[in-house]
């Protein structure tokens, strides 16, 4: 069955109704009726622009097809917290960390333990390649550690925070750990990221889109992110204050972005694991973990550089506990190429801690 990137009206209303529900918002703060339609046109908004990713995604192939779907997601993401922190200045020092981990804890957990569990369910056993995931998880664990646990134990300046030189050089190794990652993943070892045999799965196997098609559909992304990241800009005040009002605590903020922006390619990972086609899933969600926080830190960081604002980067005690022990488990129920349903279920139990701490901590 071809893959129509063209004929899917939806796919091309859904941006325009975001700009409409822009300018029905007109600077002033929505509430009700609006705020909900400019929810779901965000919503509908993401999951188009993850559309004509995947779109130009099979015309390209593996595993860079994965590749761009992360970096799309990324984009939105990096968009949405330098968006927020530019309007909310210096009171959003811990944004980027909180959605960055909040990101990464979604992935670790709760996609990865959907994924396996939903595939293993349906399979019984899945398998993957084993050298790629492991190449994907020491690269995040390197990097998580650095970006969100070393900020606690340095002395140069008080504070779960980086000096501005410890920043800048944290920033710089986090984009070269991610640039020798994208080495091995496209040139050097492309092998260990392609899927272990050819999936039954019709749309594994549909015609790739035209160039004309293709085109059309990078060029329509580029204007789903931008609605994306204006709609989210002026759903945050009302986000916030609806927190707020809830009582709980801010880093619940950081949780519903990453929420909103994973959520499209967490249903493209199910798909694929859904398909057995697990080693698919596992690229986009690693894939998205390495980008999240490698692409994210480098950025905030050089807006708190220039707008000398405080960047707050360090966890707490049990925010490390609870992402150390989602790397540990990761790499236990990754360690062997073969998952069940046992770990699928040890991944959704830590994500519902995770949410309930945050919640109640």
């Amino acid at each position: 069955m071809r893959l129509l990137a063209l004929k899917s009206a939806s796919h091309i209303a859904t941006p325009l109704l975001g700009v409409g529900c822009l300018l029905a918002y007109s600077g002033s703060n929505p509430g009700g009726l609006l705020a909900a339609l400019c929810v779901l046109a965000l919503g509908a908004t993401v999951a188009t622009a993850v559309h004509h990713a995947e779109v130009v995604a099979h015309k390209v192939g593996e595993p860079y097809g994965t590749l761009l779907l992360a970096l799309a997601i990324t984009v939105i993401e990096v968009a949405l917290i330098v968006a927020l922190m530019l309007s909310g200045g210096p009171s959003t020092t811990a944004l980027a960390r909180d959605t960055v981990f909040a990101a990464v804890m979604l992935i670790l957990n709760g996609i990865i333990g959907l994924c396996l569990l939903v595939g293993a369910s349906r399979h019984h056993e899945q398998r993957f390649r084993l050298h790629g995931v492991n190449a994907a998880l020491t690269t995040l664990a390197a990097i998580a550690v650095l970006t969100l646990v070393l900020p606690n134990y340095t002395t140069s300046v008080s504070g779960p925070v980086y000096s501005d030189s410890q920043l800048v050089f944290v920033a710089l190794v986090s984009v070269i750990l991610y640039c020798a990652f994208v080495l091995v993943q496209t040139v050097r070892h492309r092998d260990y990221f392609l899927p272990t045999d050819a999936p039954h799965d019709p749309q594994a196997h549909a015609t790739p889109p035209t160039t004309g098609e293709t085109w059309f559909s990078g060029l329509w992304l580029l204007l789903s992110l931008a609605v994306v990241v204006l709609l989210a800009k002026a759903l945050a005040p009302w986000v916030e204050a609806l927190v707020t009002g809830s009582g709980a605590p801010k880093a619940v903020v950081g949780i519903i972005i990453a929420a909103v922006v994973l959520l499209p390619e967490g249903w493209a990972a199910f798909r694929a694991a859904r398909a057995n086609r697990l080693q698919t899933s596992l690229n986009l969600a690693l894939g998205s973990a390495l980008a999240s926080i490698a692409l994210t830190i480098p950025a905030v960081a050089t807006i708190s550089v220039l707008m000398q604002w405080p960047l707050t980067l360090g966890l707490d005690m049990k925010s490390t506990v609870l992402l150390l022990l989602s790397l540990f488990v990761t790499s236990l129920s990754l360690g062997t190429g073969r998952t069940t349903v046992l770990h699928g279920a040890v991944h959704l139990v830590l994500l519902a801690v995770y949410v309930f701490t945050t919640i109640v901590p």
